[in-house]
């Protein structure tokens, strides 16, 4: 990430001194004399009057007979360059195309909403930046509000030397200047024409659970640069759960793992999410999941009639459950600024057995007292979400919670407001299909466990994920097991918001952190192209794949 691709003498000899891989990249946008129509760097000569036949590469790494070669991934004349996710439309101009030459700047207002944009994309292509006019030669970015596709679409034009972005937020104009990076790395230029691109998707991003294997806040960083570089948006972190809680608390330090995320680090990530434009979801997960504040809290544990504990589950009879939870939510609130909380709600144990009335009596018992006779243990548990939704609103922050935290047929309803984070459910026969959540009105995440679950040391019957199952076969629409919702009326983006690829730690010493980052690196890139480009991937999987590695993502 942050490679400088500026075709120069000086940034050829920063380059070398960065390592082997700065020097592939450079190698490839021409730091060294390879062949017609290219100019040595340092004679003064504009990169942009290149001939336009040094673009006229039609393989992104083979020859005819299939061998590797080192040369740049073209795409052919009058194409689109090659990026992941790939751009939606591309109108082709005649012309030279641009790249960053010896004079070129990056162009924008510095004391405006981009400038951290302008001087990330500056710092990467090993340019500096400048307000004022743009020259032949220079890269600009400006917000155009009228400009249409919403907050990340993003235009980027290629005319007479010069290269624009704009769009209409802030993360539009971002995005476009992922798309300028990742298209000097894969061909050396900017092809002439015009990108008119937008993502499909609202919500696009990886879920990670840090509260059963811990990451460290240097790792998590690395991933959201990889994030950025495909234009995901959310991170969503995982912090509590049975086996740790990984966010240093000042309202309950006694819940707080010895291995753990300081508030300092914390704020460090939220802010690089900030700069890369991906919000960082926090997830306390309740009432299951809470084994961490129960081994320090005893008296909250779930037991049943014969006074057996159920892992993680509190007594959602006894107020001081809720309130240990609430106290935490108003603490934490602060530290994640984005719009999104994630209530969790899922595995509540209780739910699980053959007769929750008979098993929870206590539960019953507080269920008929708080919502009328006919009410069960399930209208207990649904209240417990609505009450945490409530607070989640009063704390400016849109509740999330997973699919099996709804139920239906119960006196109480969960509230509508309520995003579906749908997987499937720990009793896969009896969960409830997604279909039934559509059709209530409601609004889903796409968290698909048959594709986007990399769980740890392949429990219960998962396997790791690959990129080319993703890639290939799934789509959002595809939210449980490999079939699609028939009704597309349903699937849209109004509906089904996105999807996330989620790591989960059941079995933390399965894999090390190195292996989960380059176990998930193809299947979050597989990721980022079907949720920001709604049609067939432009490429093989093996393009693809070849693409990722020139790409570094």
């Amino acid at each position: 990430m942050g490679l400088p691709l500026r075709a120069t003498k000086a940034s050829c000899a920063r380059g070398l001194i960065a390592g082997a891989a700065v020097t592939f990249v450079l190698i490839a946008l021409g730091c060294q004399q390879t062949g017609a129509g290219r100019h040595p760097a340092g004679t003064g000569t504009s990169p942009t009057h290149a001939s336009a036949h040094a673009t006229q590469h039609t393989s992104a790494h083979t020859t005819t007979t299939g061998q590797a070669t080192t040369s740049p991934a073209r795409s052919p004349s009058g194409a689109p360059p090659r990026t992941i996710p790939s751009v939606r439309d591309f109108t082709p101009a005649s012309g030279p195309g641009w790249r960053p030459g010896s004079g070129s700047r990056v162009v924008v207002d510095l004391q405006g909403p981009l400038a951290d944009e302008a001087r990330l994309i500056a710092a990467e292509l090993g340019l500096r930046t400048a307000s004022g006019t743009a020259h032949s030669g220079d890269l600009s970015l400006a917000l155009a509000p009228k400009q249409s596709g919403g907050k990340e679409a993003y235009t980027l034009t290629v005319d007479k030397g010069r290269a624009r972005i704009t769009g209409p937020g802030q993360a539009g104009v971002f995005y476009g200047t992922r798309t300028v990076k990742q298209a000097l790395r894969s061909g050396g230029r900017l092809p002439e024409g015009v990108i008119h691109d937008r993502p499909a998707r609202a919500q696009r991003g990886l879920n990670l659970d840090i509260a059963r294997k811990f990451f460290t806040a240097e790792w998590i960083q690395a991933r959201m640069r990889q994030m950025a570089d495909l234009k995901l948006n959310q991170l969503a972190l995982h912090f509590s759960d049975d086996q740790g809680f990984r966010i240093q608390s000042s309202t309950h330090p006694e819940i707080v793992s010895a291995q753990h995320l300081t508030k300092t680090q914390v704020r460090q990530i939220v802010a690089l999410g900030q700069r890369l434009h991906i919000t960082v979801i926090p997830e306390i997960d309740s009432p299951g999941h809470l084994g961490a504040v129960i081994k320090a809290h005893p008296q909250l544990q779930l037991r049943n009639a014969g006074g057996t504990t159920f892992q993680g589950a509190v007594d959602i009879s006894n107020p001081a459950s809720a309130r240990i939870v609430d106290q935490l939510m108003r603490e934490y609130a602060p530290l994640f600024p984005g719009r999104w909380w994630h209530l969790g709600a899922d595995e509540y144990l209780a739910l699980t057995v053959k007769d929750p009335q008979a098993s929870f009596p206590k539960l019953a018992a507080a269920a008929k007292e708080r919502y009328g006779p006919s009410a069960r243990v399930q209208d207990l548990a649904t209240g417990w979400l609505n009450d945490r939704a409530r607070l989640a609103r009063q704390l400016g922050k849109r509740p999330k919670a997973w699919n099996d935290g709804f139920f239906a047929g119960g006196v109480v309803k969960p509230d509508k407001n309520i995003e579906v984070e749908y997987w499937t459910g720990r009793l896969k026969e009896t969960a409830r299909q997604p279909l039934e959540y559509l059709k209530e009105g409601r609004k889903v995440v796409n968290l698909n466990d048959a594709y986007l679950y990399y769980v740890l040391g392949e429990p219960g019957g998962f396997t790791y994920p690959t990129g080319e199952r993703i890639y290939d076969e799934w789509s959002p629409a595809i939210l449980r097991g490999s079939t699609p919702i028939a009704d597309k009326s349903l699937t849209g983006p109004d509906r089904v918001l996105g999807a996330r690829f989620a790591v989960w730690g059941d079995h933390p010493e399965a894999q090390t952190t190195t292996q989960v980052a380059q176990g998930i690196r193809l299947p979050l890139a597989a990721l980022a192209q079907r949720v920001w480009d709604p049609g067939k991937p432009p490429l093989s999987w093996s393009d693809f794949t070849r693409l990722a590695e020139r790409l570094g993502v």
